[in-house]
């Protein structure tokens, strides 16, 4: 059975996704999964040198796929390792990549029992990802999904910024108030808890 709506709650803040105390964080990864700039860099370093040995045995990962790994030295116990599209002006699938990008992570959360996760904004760096159209994506897949939870109690968005959590909450609200299948989407009233951490 899919948690009820009282059950499965979604946030927004702003903070540092390396410091959330889920049992899961999304890092938004490159194909090797060895590290790099932005979100990823910056989970690795925090990890610690333990988790670029055991990204090292996954053997990468393709575009719009995830893999899971311990969290190391993290609050998180688990990073799940998900590879964005790089925007190509948005002719090239980047949309449903993305959106697998999310499917999967939210996959290998419940996989693995988990009772919470914390996304970044994936893509949006370096990668170029429009933010207003990579949050549509984010929240659109975030909820369709909701429906196929059993383990997953809450699902955080972490954003860098204000800017980026406003466009978050925004998302959420017109999602709720236009979607034609409300059955399979928590309801705002009961289970969407918006907040935001300096």
């Amino acid at each position: 059975m899919p948690p009820s709506t009282a059950e499965l709650n979604l946030e927004v803040v702003t903070g540092d996704i390396t410091r959330q105390p889920v049992d899961a964080i999304v890092n938004a990864a490159n194909n090797s999964l060895l590290g790099g700039g932005g979100v990823d860099g910056a989970i690795h370093r925090a990890a610690g040198p333990e988790l670029w040995q055991e990204c090292r045995r996954l053997r990468g990962c393709e575009t719009g796929d995830a893999k899971i790994t311990r969290g190391y030295n993290l609050p998180a116990a688990h990073v799940i390792h998900a590879v964005g599209p790089i925007w190509q002006g948005g002719g090239q699938g980047e949309a449903e990549l993305l959106a697998s990008c999310y499917r999967r992570a939210l996959t290998l959360a419940e996989a693995h029992h988990l009772s919470s996760i914390a996304f970044p904004a994936i893509s949006t760096g370096v990668y170029g990802y429009p933010l207003d159209a990579a949050t549509q994506v984010a929240i659109r897949t975030v909820l369709g999904f909701a429906d196929e939870l059993n383990s997953l109690r809450l699902i955080r968005f972490v954003c860098f910024d204000e800017e980026t959590a406003t466009l978050y909450r925004e998302a959420l609200s017109a999602a709720h108030a236009f979607s034609l299948n409300a059955t399979a989407m928590p309801s705002t009233r009961d289970c969407l808890n918006f907040s935001t951490t300096k």
